[in-house]
């Protein structure tokens, strides 16, 4: 069983395709598709309660108390029965079609392959975008350098996992992005191995960006991934 996590808010326009366009990639393959939606204003959460009621596969978590993207991991992760486990954006910049070769790749030698804008193949072709995709590899850069991890993507978010080399570290951790790269970081130090291939990521044509558009967005959320990669340099091996 493969469970692939969804993580919503204001996607409506989005995730009923993208949720077709998984069970059309994966048609072969038992899965289940688990949205994880933070009380969108739009109503995602109502679109894919409608869509589960004939399609049993398509699980809605609908929380209204709860915000963030780490803990909507958390709360589908525990909620999940695959013996692999799949999360991507839901704005198709992560493409679909990607989920069963990054499947196809796990194995007793690897434990998570990771889609990667950085390696060669791999692009990010969001040109209004350019600060933040700027940042995002100069943050890579530093992690590899601090960490001396030889992971080129390390805010990629596109991850497919074994679930025993999942729970061996426990809990996801962070609030946003940076929880990504204590989790490649955690799983190398537990001796997994990572597996990056390349993707194409492209920009959204519905919704908004959840990413920073201002100055102190980015500076917030920068100070978050440079403490994480702090933080995980001075903790004991």
């Amino acid at each position: 069983m493969i469970s692939i996590l969804l993580p919503t808010y204001n996607e409506r326009d989005n995730i009923i395709r993208l949720i077709d366009a998984i069970d059309g990639y994966l048609s072969e393959m038992p899965h289940e598709i688990i949205v994880i939606d933070d009380d969108s204003p739009d109503k995602t959460w109502q679109a894919v309660a409608e869509k589960a009621q004939t399609a049993k596969h398509v699980k809605l978590i609908h929380r209204t108390n709860e915000r963030g993207l780490t803990s909507a991991y958390n709360r589908g992760i525990l909620e999940s029965k695959g013996e692999i486990l799949v999360w991507m954006d839901c704005d198709f910049s992560h493409p679909p079609e990607k989920i069963p070769e990054m499947i196809g790749l796990l194995s007793d030698q690897v434990q998570a392959v990771v889609a990667s804008r950085y390696v060669p193949g791999g692009k990010d072709a969001r040109e209004t975008l350019w600060l933040p995709i700027f940042l995002s590899w100069l943050i890579s850069q530093i992690t590899r350098m601090i960490l001396g991890i030889n992971i080129r993507d390390v805010t990629s978010g596109f991850i497919a996992i074994d679930r025993t080399a999942l729970l061996s570290i426990g809990e996801l951790r962070g609030d946003y992005g940076e929880y990504f790269i204590d989790l490649v970081y955690r799983l190398i130090r537990k001796g997994h191995h990572i597996l990056e291939i390349p993707y194409f990521c492209i920009p959204r044509e519905y919704g908004e960006s959840k990413t920073a558009t201002n100055l102190w967005g980015f500076i917030r959320r920068g100070v978050k991934y440079l403490g994480t990669i702090a933080l995980l340099r001075l903790s004991k091996p």
